[in-house]
């Protein structure tokens, strides 16, 4: 008889055991398919563009021209201005001497721009393992005082995934917008790669071109084809042709086509933060900047090429091996 109630109660034991262990499967997926909402939500609704208008010049008549390029700005989680309460007027005023302080301590707050920045410790809008950048692009083509003018407006933000490898993602932009020629191309563009060395970065290495027509000619647009993580001046190849004159030894003279990488340096040298003071209400605003001598990406090493041309004489060509920034 107890033999029979302890198996009875090992058998309602592992009956409870499965029902908890079949629940808590389904709790479980229930609550991740809520985060996988809530992270769709997240990028696409945490990561939105905003009105940026940068000065380009004046236009033909002399009026000074502004364009919004925009800019991809986070959101949720943000701490609006003002959001924290005061628990009385006497509190809010008291640190001040008067209340003509206090008024013009409020005005000013009231000014300055809100700007959207996360709690300490909470989680980033797009994520740990997401950036808020642009997924659109267009190309706007502005006529100045000092001739026409190519600027890139963002069309439209989302948070884009944190990659460890350096490779070439896409960039779509757009040209010629809202005209008959108008035409959307994939330029390419290299991922951010997190935790790359210092000094070094993720940058195009192989580009290609794209036709664009226009009511007056052909555009040549040139997309990036492929991305190698490399210090900030580098050597990419750029390939010449020329006619090399051969003589073989029965005397037979052959024209050939000579294949040469003389090479291109890239990159940019200039080290550090060259502002002096930025905008209090805006820290993306300069007003005063630091005069410092400009470095260039120029060539340190090259190899020498020599054969004979069409007409029988020794051409020399110099190709680029390696790169180094120089004052």
């Amino acid at each position: 008889m107890r033999f029979l109630l302890l198996e009875n109660h090992f058998t309602w034991s592992h009956k409870y055991y499965e029902n908890c262990v079949v629940h808590k499967d389904k709790t479980t997926a229930v609550l991740s398919k809520h985060a996988e909402h809530r992270n769709l939500f997240a990028l696409r609704a945490c990561c939105r563009r905003q009105a940026h208008y940068v000065y380009i010049g004046q236009d033909i008549s002399g009026s000074p021209v502004n364009v919004d390029v925009g800019m991809c700005r986070t959101h949720c989680g943000a701490v609006p201005s003002g959001a924290l309460p005061e628990t009385g007027t006497q509190q809010g005023y008291s640190k001040h001497s008067s209340m003509l302080e206090y008024l013009r301590s409020k005005r000013v707050r009231v000014r300055e721009p809100s700007t959207n920045t996360e709690r300490p410790g909470q989680t980033p809008s797009c994520g740990l393992n997401h950036n808020c950048a642009p997924t659109g692009m267009r190309v706007q083509r502005v006529l100045l005082f000092e001739g026409p003018r190519e600027v890139e407006v963002i069309v439209d933000c989302q948070c884009e995934n944190k990659l460890n490898e350096c490779v070439r993602v896409p960039a779509v932009k757009t040209y010629f917008f809202e005209t008959p020629y108008e035409k959307v191309i994939d330029v390419g563009s290299c991922a951010t790669v997190k935790g790359s060395p210092d000094g070094f970065s993720c940058v195009p290495t192989k580009f290609d071109s794209a036709l664009v027509t226009t009511p007056n000619k052909l555009d040549l647009v040139r997309t990036v084809e492929a991305c190698e993580l490399k210090e900030s001046c580098y050597r990419v190849p750029y390939v010449e042709y020329y006619y090399e004159m051969v003589y073989h030894a029965d005397g037979v003279k052959e024209e050939k086509l000579k294949e040469i990488d003389v090479g291109r340096c890239l990159g940019g040298c200039t080290t550090g933060n060259r502002c002096l003071l930025r905008s209090p209400s805006d820290s993306e605003v300069c007003h005063l900047w630091a005069e410092r001598p400009t470095n260039s990406c120029l060539p340190l090493g090259y190899d020498s090429h020599m054969f004979l041309n069409q007409h029988g004489q020794i051409r020399t060509v110099l190709s680029i091996s390696s790169c180094l920034c120089q004052s």
